[in-house]
């Protein structure tokens, strides 16, 4: 089947589902109460653009697990290629895993008063929990660091270790080192 029938065909229903994704927002714009303040359309603007800033960055760090994967692929003999980029890309699997269960709440959990400055105490599996931007920022930085290693590893470890290894960054060392660093000096 032609590209032109395929697109012609697809037309319609896509129409129809951007006519109903605008229609919802015009309601429930409609449907506000109140009208916000020229202060509070600042604010929100100002938060808009800030979350979007940390997306492109984050995203951009995310980014550099590609590129670590055709460095290293470029590093090691051709029949290990296959390997080494199945390892970025877990990296970047287990790796959120870990650090979406226990290692942003060991590393920005909340902490409170009571802290004892060793790690984080809260919000672990993400629980009450809202600011997603900031968490794909952190987890992009967490794969990262995993996957800076895996170069050096590269043909010289076996597949199920290295998967502990990224477990074990993204849970905990890295965590750890960022509760130090960052959560303790704001405090």
């Amino acid at each position: 089947m032609s590209q032109w029938i395929m697109k012609r065909r697809l037309r319609r229903p896509l129409g129809m589902l951007g006519g109903a994704l605008l229609a919802m927002a015009v309601f429930s714009s409609a449907a506000a109460q109140e009208a916000p303040t020229t202060e509070d359309q600042i604010t929100d603007l100002v938060t808009a653009i800030d979350t979007a800033w940390l997306l492109v960055t984050a995203s951009m760090v995310f980014f550099m697990q590609a590129g670590f994967a055709m460095v290293e692929s470029g590093f090691i003999r051709a029949k290990n290629t296959s390997n080494v980029l199945m390892k970025n890309m877990l990296d970047a699997c287990v790796g959120g895993l870990f650090f979406w269960a226990f290692g942003y709440a060991i590393a920005f959990g909340v902490s409170g008063d009571s802290s004892n400055g060793f790690m984080g105490d809260g919000n672990f599996f993400l629980s009450d929990f809202e600011n997603y931007a900031f968490w794909f920022f952190q987890f992009a930085f967490a794969a990262t660091a995993a996957t800076i290693v895996s170069g050096a590893m590269a043909e010289r470890t076996k597949f199920s270790a290295y998967l502990v290894y990224t477990a074990f960054i993204s849970a905990i060392i890295y965590p750890f080192v960022v509760h130090w660093a960052w959560t303790l000096r704001a405090g």
